[in-house]
């Protein structure tokens, strides 16, 4: 019995030195946008890209590839994967799962294991939502506003509204750019869910540093993977002291002929043709309001939203826009939400909720206020403070109302705005209300409403 109860702890040890990786917090996308924004980028690049139609060479790939998404660590996106008749050394999955496969890995790969190592690290930015983390923290003050604009049915969906920021598909891409801890997060992760699948992590290692010492002879077929993938360090040493904690079983790859058949596919096919040009994501502008109405003006009746980590009253005239399971939500009549020439949406008349999460995950109210409110003065020139932020009790939690005065979107109006501020675990939690000045006075008792109506879920 004590020689069980000592392998339990044992066990038990081992298991604790395994970190599970997460999601940012910071993140102003649910998970059903960036599904959605996968769907909308996949098309772009099969419209732009040589995609490779061989039914036996695809199903390949799926196989390796779905085997991996059985992970938990996988995230549980629909993930689905397709080849590019590109001979470079590469390979991108997109925000919500769609992964695009270069003829140049597959060829350069000395076994399975190592191309389900980068199938492995790829869906790993795509789980732990690398892509749309770093468009939020980007734009973190104007994407509240572009994602409720959508309900104005501009062309080019999820990717037109991010094109109005100037994020794109093209070379450099936020979305598909990643930091050096972004690069080892995917790749221990990515480890682990080969270690769930049965292929040998240390595989991926040795690949990546493999492909990093070929970069130093300038090999031109790996410019694009480096550029993309900038190197967190000795890949081979860090996975390999995480795979000594997990749990141990028996690795295990497809027929071996399998690749060999690849590669042979690859070998046959036509030089791929010149790249088309890339298509506009650009949204088309539209017009806006210019004067607040009585259907536009609260109601003076409510009805509550419940997100997924908050609740709140607000008028049965307006509408919730965006995903209720987002950490960010606008709420306005849709007639107020108002594109300037340049496509740039702007609320006239309503509220946006919202996290700022501080660099060192430590909410602290008066300082991450402070920061917030400097971002979002240099994001909207003629944004100014009108007063010193007052401190107020709601729901008992310590908070801080800061007024603002800018341009309204309705023609030749001022704008009052008060953006209340809470310290949550989960991050600065803030509210913008937004109001012409001449109908701030109308719209305060529905504002206070709001306010007095507020719950935190967690």
């Amino acid at each position: 019995m004590r020689l069980v109860v000592l392998l339990a702890l044992a066990i038990g040890t081992l298991t604790a030195q395994v970190k599970e990786y997460k999601p940012s917090r910071l993140n102003l996308f649910s998970k059903d946008q960036d599904v959605q924004l996968g769907k909308e980028s996949a098309d772009e690049v099969r419209k732009t890209m040589p995609i490779v139609d061989n039914k036996e060479l695809v199903a390949y790939m799926d196989r390796i590839g779905q085997r991996l998404a059985k992970s938990k660590r996988a995230g549980g996106f629909p993930y689905t994967f397709e080849v590019l008749n590109d001979p470079t050394i590469n390979a991108f999955a997109l925000p919500g799962g769609p992964m695009f496969i270069h003829t140049g890995l597959i060829a350069s790969v000395e076994n399975e294991s190592q191309l389900a190592g980068v199938l492995a690290h790829e869906m790993s930015h795509v789980s732990l939502r690398h892509g749309t983390s770093n468009v939020s923290k980007a734009n973190l003050i104007q994407l509240p506003a572009m994602l409720a604009g959508q309900a104005l049915g501009t062309k080019g969906g999820m990717l037109g509204t991010l094109g109005q920021l100037g994020v794109s598909l093209g070379a450099g891409s936020v979305l598909l750019r990643f930091s050096r801890d972004a690069e080892k997060e995917a790749d221990l992760n990515g480890a682990q869910m080969m270690n769930d699948a049965g292929y040998d992590p240390n595989a991926m290692a040795i690949f990546f540093d493999k492909l990093n010492e070929g970069g130093k002879r300038d090999d031109s077929k790996l410019a694009n993977f480096l550029s993309d993938h900038p190197t967190p360090g000795n890949r081979t040493k860090y996975v390999a002291d995480q795979n000594k904690f997990l749990p141990k079983i028996k690795y295990s790859e497809l027929d071996p002929q399998e690749l060999t058949k690849a590669k042979a596919i690859i070998a046959k096919l036509p030089p791929p043709p010149k790249p088309a040009p890339a298509a506009s994501t650009a949204a088309a502008p539209a017009g806006g309001g210019t004067t607040p109405t009585a259907q536009t003006r609260p109601s003076g009746q409510f009805k509550q939203h419940k997100g997924a980590a908050y609740a709140f009253n607000y008028p049965t005239n307006w509408e919730v826009f965006g995903d209720a399971n987002a950490s960010s939500v606008t709420v306005a009549p849709r007639a107020t939400l108002v594109q300037d020439a340049k496509g740039n949406v702007q609320i006239g008349y309503g509220f946006m909720t919202s996290y700022y999460v501080p660099q060192d995950g430590k909410p602290n109210l008066q300082r991450d206020t402070a920061a917030l409110l400097q971002q979002m003065a240099g994001a909207n020139p003629g944004m100014r403070q009108t007063g010193n932020a007052r401190a107020v009790k709601v729901g008992g939690l310590d908070a801080l109302l800061s007024p603002f005065q800018s341009a309204s979107p309705y023609q030749g109006q001022q704008e009052t705005d008060m953006i209340l501020t809470i310290a949550r675990p989960e991050g600065l939690f803030y509210t913008v209300f937004i109001a012409p000045q001449s109908e701030w006075a109308g719209a305060q008792p529905a504002f206070d409403a709001v306010v007095t109506s507020l719950q935190f879920v967690k």
